[in-house]
């Protein structure tokens, strides 16, 4: 992120930072982390090495020779864009630190999928929201 922001600098640009993430948030960790086992397993393989296969080739093309996914494993393509790494996945307590942990490392914005959309949209502003707006508070208290 500090590459980034160090080059649009340099062009005279000022550049906020989006990241994909995909949130399971269950009342117990247990659950959560079965729920992602869940994903997984149902899974389409070829589907995924599929879309591996192409990230990787256009990857090849890139400054860098590598590309965005160039090391992601099947378990990160699943969900697209590495959604999983974000590691939203666990307790409403334990997502919204991590949350904070992302802010803190210069996220700016956060693109977040679910997967029963109605049902884990209303969980997550219901539970998470009010813990991550609890920790700002906490963090602006200690500041001041």
């Amino acid at each position: 992120m500090e590459d980034i922001r160090t080059k649009a600098s340099a062009n005279g640009h000022h550049v906020k930072i989006g990241l994909n993430g995909f949130v399971i948030a269950r009342d117990t960790e247990k659950e959560a982390q079965s729920v992602l086992q869940e994903i997984i397993a149902k899974a389409n393989p070829d589907a995924v090495k599929g879309f591996q296969h192409e990230v990787k080739n256009a990857g090849n093309a890139s400054p860098e020779g590598e590309g965005n996914w160039a090391k992601s494993s099947f378990e990160d393509l699943v969900q697209y864009n590495d959604g999983f790494k974000t590691n939203l996945i666990g307790t409403p307590q334990q997502i919204a630190e991590r949350i904070i942990a992302l802010k803190h490392a210069g996220v700016d914005l956060l693109l977040l999928a679910f997967l029963h959309f109605h049902e884990d949209v209303e969980f997550f502003g219901r539970e998470v929201i009010p813990r991550v707006r609890e920790l700002e508070r906490q963090e602006s208290r200690v500041i001041a």
